[in-house]
């Protein structure tokens, strides 16, 4: 029985926050936000703790992984809620979305808010960071749990979220904060955590 509960507790996925969060709003968010059709997510900039197992030029394959990883994890955290009408904006499709900013030549070629809004025909878009380390590798926090009865943390995310409005073509909303996954933490698991305690404040979810 007790090893039933032991590999059981392997799979449990845990998302804690570490510090708290930083909100910035403008005045305007709430009402500029309930006023865009469409947004669209942009590729995540993700940056990676540097490992001297990993080539520079894995690490930079393995970010534009984690980036598309993370970008699709957000895009269907939204479209659920979207499902649900918690959210009434339509979400650009990532496929679109991306393909449009390869045709523009993004990333390679830097673009203005403003730039990246008239190439995508959105209203609006959310852009974000990702700082992501492993602390404590998974074996580790195997041997801690057992020493002490709690996982240490395999896996933290430090995130930046903005949103832009394009009409105006101004910031309205940041987020940042840091969090930190145990063991078996997915990317889907992280952008839960960080999009559920982000929500309780983003324009597209709360209500004034």
């Amino acid at each position: 029985m007790q090893k039933i509960l032991f590999y059981s507790a392997l799979t449990i996925i845990s998302v804690l926050g570490t510090s708290c969060a930083q909100v910035f709003h403008t005045p305007d968010a709430y009402t500029l936000a309930q006023n865009q059709k469409t947004i669209a997510i942009i590729p995540p900039m993700v940056a990676i703790a540097a490992n001297k197992k990993i080539s520079a030029e894995a690490m930079k394959e393995q970010q534009k992984t984690e980036s598309v990883n993370f970008q699709r994890e957000m895009y269907s955290w939204m479209l659920k809620r979207k499902m649900q009408g918690r959210i009434t904006q339509d979400i650009q499709d990532v496929e679109t979305t991306n393909a449009l900013l390869k045709k523009a030549g993004y990333p390679d070629t830097l673009l203005t808010t403003a730039e990246l809004c008239e190439k995508l025909g959105v209203d609006g878009i959310m852009t974000s960071n990702y700082s992501l380390s492993k602390p404590m590798s998974e074996g580790a926090a195997v041997a801690f749990a057992v020493l002490f009865g709690v996982y240490g943390a395999t896996n933290e995310v430090a995130v930046t979220l903005s949103i832009n409005d394009c009409m105006n073509r101004k910031l309205i909303w940041n987020y940042s904060h840091k969090f930190s996954g145990s063991l078996g933490s997915s990317h889907s698991r992280l952008v839960d955590g960080l999009l559920r305690n982000a929500s309780r404040k983003m324009p597209y979810t709360y209500r004034e």
